[in-house]
Order: C-alpha cells, then structure tokens, then sequence
C-alpha cells in the first residue's frame, strides 16, 4: 500500500506552433523509470519506435547516439522534439495529479484527482483539429470530458467542444509493452491515423 502521495505532472505541454494533432497519454512513469526528460521516456514503450518505424522505416531512429555513433539505452529528446515541432505534433496527458496505487507504469494503477484543462490547452493549439489517445485511460477521460463516442482502437469518432470547434478522436493502442500488439501492427494504426490528419 503506498502512503497516497499526489503527483503532480512534471512536464509542461509540449505546444509548438501550428500543431495539427494533440496526442494525449494518461501520466507519465515515474522518474527513475524515465530515459529522457519528455514525453513517453520509458525505454521499454514503444511510442518513439513506433514514430521511427512508420516515418523513417527505422525503429531505432529516435533512439540517442553518441558522436562515433553508438547507440544507448535512451531516446534522443532534441531530435524528437524537432521533429514534432516540425509535423505538428502536440503532446501532453490527460491527468495532471494522480495518486500511484502501485509503484509502476500501469495505467490500471493510477487514480486520477485532477484532469488536465483541456480548453485551456486547445485555446493555445488554434490549428490543432485533432485528439489521439494512447491508451484506456486516456481514452476514457477525453469519453467523460467532451461527452463523445468512443472510437474502437485503431478508428475515429468527433469530438465538439462547447465553443463548438470540431476535432477528430483517434484512439490508438498503447505503445505500452503491456498491450499485447506487436509494434508492427501498432505502427499500421498510428500509419493509417498520420496518413488521414495529413502528417504523412
């Protein structure tokens, strides 16, 4: 049992300018779990794999060389980073305070207290039109927020806020290692979501 301690999100959004999709996670793992100070660090999710896979048919793409070109056990953050910026890609999670029931990475385990503002993250994406949810968790948060239908995995359904602004709702597998996908297949849905908002 762990002592109900509330965690507080440690990163900001990652918000760059003329985002086109909004990809939402539940709550980052915690720190010592982390290869990297962003989004998805965990070396054993699969997000930046799947990324490389599908943009440069390589899954080791984003992963961190040193000069001489040895590879580590971490992801490259500054060339994620650049390249999201450059396709438009924002991310960020849809809780900002959750309690750890357990101490891993397993959505099952986290109890959300407070929700991330969606309204006010949207307010700073104007030409964002669409949501992607990496997992249940997420998925159901955006279900409960927006009041909308939950796509089946891998498909879409429409998200209207109360400003009345229309987005796209993709709901795409976990790039967890927990889901039982291979990442081939986890690529082809990301592949058909990128490809249908135009990142490809």
């Amino acid at each position: 049992m762990t002592d109900q301690v509330v965690e507080s999100h440690p990163l900001d959004p990652f918000l760059p300018e003329g985002a086109r999709i909004l990809m939402l996670g539940s709550f980052p793992p915690a720190r010592k779990r982390w290869s990297m100070d962003f989004f998805y660090p965990n070396w054993i999710n699969d997000m930046w794999r799947i990324t490389g896979e599908i943009f440069y048919n390589d899954k080791e793409h984003f992963v961190l060389q040193d000069g001489e070109g040895k590879k580590h056990k971490a992801f490259d953050k500054e060339r994620i980073a650049a390249f999201c910026a450059e396709k438009g890609i924002a991310l960020y999670d849809t809780a900002v305070k959750v309690i750890r029931l357990k101490d891993n990475a397993s959505d099952k385990f986290l109890e959300v207290v407070e929700f991330t503002d969606f309204k006010a993250i949207l307010k700073r994406i104007p030409e964002c039109r669409a949501i992607i949810t990496t997992g249940q968790k997420a998925t159901d948060i955006i279900v409960e927020t927006f009041g909308c239908k939950e796509p089946a995995v891998g498909e879409m359904s429409e998200i209207v806020t109360s400003e009345g602004r229309k987005l796209d709702f993709w709901r795409m597998p976990s790039s967890s290692r927990a889901y039982p996908l291979p990442i081939g297949k986890k690529a082809e849905y990301y592949r058909k979501m990128y490809i249908n908002e135009g990142l490809i």
